[in-house]
Order: structure tokens, then C-alpha cells, then sequence
């Protein structure tokens, strides 16, 4: 049985299992609610996620490495840095443009029931601009690497890698050194994914034992607009993207990259599912390390595309909510602001509420309107954590492909890499 269907079937059985747990509305201090639920099934979720989060730093910091050792400071790292960028920033306005056009087509907030009185948000303060840049770059790297700062730890592993490609035979047995560790990482990475149906089970057991579905029944028209913005952006503009820039097929790429995006599915978190993307990347896709390590990484601190596609319909539905109009410089406002807004945000559960404060705020609209659509948001988090990751995949092929990083007879190749997994 393959590694994607004994997930699927974990992730079955614990939909299930969690529904008819909330539908029986069992005591939760009893056997079943108590104990097996909210107690041995949700410390095994926690303690898998916990599994993932452990490779993230080390693996990011030594694949890094010894792709910026490779690369070299040739002109080639300027002008990798440069296209990944710019396609993150790319797909991310396209997102939440499409978002928003979809939301002015829909009016989701039109006619919408108020929130209950009882949930109290209080948001989070967005970095600034100036701030976000500041800290990309790193004072203590350790410090960086404890606290789990990516963007800090990224650009000191490229002044590294970049160091070692520059120091001689030193940097050469130095380099040797970082490219074993890497492939042990990836060994212990594919040690763990094996343990990713158990995992993924208990997460979605405890989730739908807790979901609340009388809000989604009151929000289900922006809850179907979100939905059905993210699947067009999936369907759309990546594949688009991967035929005219990756020159490759689509249906090939996303039948590749199914595991990171079921695990990111479950897990609602970039970062945690970052080990199980890059192996995908790597040796399912078969985008060369120099490139992946990089692409990534990368893609998983600033490439938000489900989050924004979140933030153009919300920031819709609460104008329309609070009868408030928009014009063509709020909406141009609203994506700008959601593209730069992606660059500053971590790449952990529920982050888009924190960055649509931001986007509230500059088009004037009342930041208490998130308590509109706080109901739902876990559920639609794990579905634009999926279409990030696939994002960030698409990325990292297009880039590599322009770049002659790609092993296409890997990509061409159905049962490349899954014998490791």
C-alpha cells in the first residue's frame, strides 16, 4: 500500500471518527472524550508535528549550505535569488487578486448573520515593513537557529555556503562534511514520514471532535468562496505557470507533490511539513539541491498564496458585512499590502489572521471584523497551507527548469523517489 494511500485512509478514519465523537456530544471529562480524544490522540498529533518540527532548522541550514556551496558567488545565485522571489511575489498578487475578484463576483457578505457575542479576538500587532527587513538578517546565528527565525537562519547559511565555495580544499572537506550530514537528515526525514497516516489520524480525530459546524453552516458563503478561490488558483495559475515557464506537466507535477500537501493538509503549517516538501522536491520532482534548497525553504517562511487568497475574500466580506465600499485604490492597496505582508510572516498555524490585521487596517476597515470569520478559519487553514505547498513545489520547479536544475527523467519518472518512502 502507498505512503499517500495509508494517509488518505488515516485521514478518513479520523474525519470520521472525530464527527461522530462531536455528534454523540460525549462528556468530555469521560473514557472517550477525555481520555482517548483530547488526551492519547492529541498528544500523538502533537508529538508528530513536534517529529517534523525538529528537522526544519538543521535540515534548512545544512541543505542550504551545501547548495550555496555549490553555486558558488557566481552570477548564477543573484539571479536564483532573484527569479524565486519575484515568482513568490508573482503568484501571491495573482492570488489575491483572484481572491478579491472572485469575492466582488460572489458577495459573500451580503445578507450575512451577525457573530456571536461570545468570541473575543484580540489581534496580534503586524511587523512593519522596515522592521521585517531588519530581521532578516541575523545578530546571533545560534540565537536565530533556537527561535526557529528562517528567514535569519537562510541568509546566514548562504554567507556560509557562499564562504566554504571560496576557502579552498579547507572549504572542500568542510563541504564533504555538510553534504554527508544532509543525506543522513534525508534518511531520518524518510524514517519519519513513515509514521505520518498515524500521525495525520490523530490530528484529524481531534479537529473534527472540537469543529464548530453551526458556524459553518452561518458563514457558508464565504466559507464556499474561499474554497472555491483556492481550488481556481490551483488549477488556474499553476498549471498555467508550470506549461508556460516549467515547460512540464501538471498533472505529473501535483501527482509528485500529493504527500507534502496531504501532510500539510493535516498539519495546517508550512514549517512543519517543510522536511517532507523538500525530500519531495528533491527526489519525487527532481529539482536539483542547489535550487531546492533554496526555493524551499524560502517558500515556506514568505510564500502565502492560500493566506492571501484568505485575506482578498475576508477583507471583501467584511466591507460588504459593514456596508462599507472599496475603490480601485483600496483594492490596489489590499494587494500590495497582502504580497509585502506575506514576506513578514511565520509559517505556523493561524498566522493569516495576524497579516489580514495589517490589510484591515490599511484600507480602513474595522479590525473586529475578524471575529466574522474566526469560526471557520482551522478548516480553511489547512487547505491554503495545501496550496502553499504546492506553491512552493511550483516555484521550485519553474525556477530549477529556466535554470537546467531539473532532472526531468527523475520528474518523468512515477515511481522516482517513492521507494524511500
Amino acid at each position: 500500500m502507498s505512503l499517500t494511500l495509508r494517509i488518505l485512509i488515516g485521514m478518513g478514519a479520523g474525519l470520521l471518527i472525530g464527527i461522530a465523537v462531536q455528534q454523540l456530544e460525549l462528556d468530555p471529562s469521560g473514557w472517550v472524550r477525555g481520555f482517548l480524544v483530547d488526551g492519547v490522540l492529541d498528544a500523538g498529533g502533537q508529538i508528530f508535528i513536534a517529529s517534523l518540527k525538529l528537522m526544519v532548522v538543521p535540515l534548512v541550514f545544512v541543505s542550504l549550505v551545501c547548495g550555496a556551496a555549490r553555486l558558488g558567488a557566481s552570477a548564477s545565485m543573484g539571479r536564483l535569488g532573484g527569479k524565486t522571489l519575484g515568482m513568490y511575489l508573482l503568484t501571491t498578487a495573482l492570488a489575491v487578486t483572484l481572491a478579491l475578484t472572485t469575492a466582488l463576483i460572489v458577495e459573500p457578505g451580503t445578507g450575512a448573520d451577525a457573530p456571536p457575542a461570545d468570541i473575543d479576538y484580540q489581534p496580534k500587532p503586524a511587523p512593519s515593513v522596515k522592521e521585517t527587513l531588519i530581521n532578516i538578517f541575523p545578530t546571533n546565528p545560534v540565537a536565530a537557529m533556537a527561535e526557529g527565525r528562517m528567514l535569519q537562519v537562510i541568509v546566514f547559511a548562504l554567507l556560509f555556503g557562499i564562504a566554504l565555495a571560496k576557502s579552498g580544499e579547507s572549504g572542500q572537506r568542510i563541504r564533504g562534511v555538510f553534504d554527508d550530514v544532509n543525506e543522513t537528515l534525508m534518511k531520518l526525514i524518510t524514517l519519519l514520514i513513515q509514521l505520518a497516516p498515524y500521525g495525520v489520524f490523530c490530528l484529524m480525530t481531534t479537529l473534527f471532535a472540537a469543529v464548530g459546524w453551526r458556524e459553518i453552516f452561518k458563514l457558508l458563503g464565504y466559507f464556499l468562496t474561499v474554497t472555491a478561490t483556492l481550488a481556481l488558483h490551483v488549477t488556474l495559475i499553476y498549471p498555467t505557470l508550470l506549461m508556460l515557464i516549467g515547460r512540464v506537466k501538471p498533472t505529473t507535477f501535483f501527482a509528485k507533490m500529493r504527500e507534502p500537501m496531504l501532510v500539510g493538509f493535516s498539519t495546517s503549517s508550512s514549517g512543519a511539513t517543510l522536511p517532507v516538501t523538500l525530500r519531495t522536491v528533491e527526489h519525487r520532482v527532481g529539482v536539483r539541491n542547489e535550487v531546492a534548497a533554496f526555493a524551499v525553504p524560502l517558500g515556506a517562511t514568505i510564500n502565502m498564496d492560500g493566506t492571501a487568497i484568505m485575506q482578498g475574500v475576508a477583507t471583501v466580506f467584511i466591507a460588504q458585512f459593514y456596508g462599507i465600499d472599496l475603490g480601485l485604490v483600496d483594492f490596489l492597496m489590499v494587494i500590495l499590502t497582502a504580497t509585502l505582508a506575506s514576506v513578514g510572516t511565520a509559517a505556523v498555524p493561524g498566522v493569516g489572521l495576524i497579516t489580514l490585521t495589517m490589510v484591515l487596517t490599511q484600507v480602513g476597515l474595522p479590525v473586529e471584523g475578524i471575529m466574522l470569520i474566526i469560526g471557520v478559519d482551522r478548516l480553511l487553514d489547512m487547505m491554503r497551507t495545501a496550496v502553499n505547498i504546492a506553491g512552493d513545489g511550483m516555484v521550485a520547479t519553474t525556477v530549477a527548469r529556466s535554470e537546467g536544475q531539473l532532472d526531468l527523467a527523475v520528474f518523468q519518472d512515477p515511481q522516482a523517489g517513492a521507494k524511500d518512502g
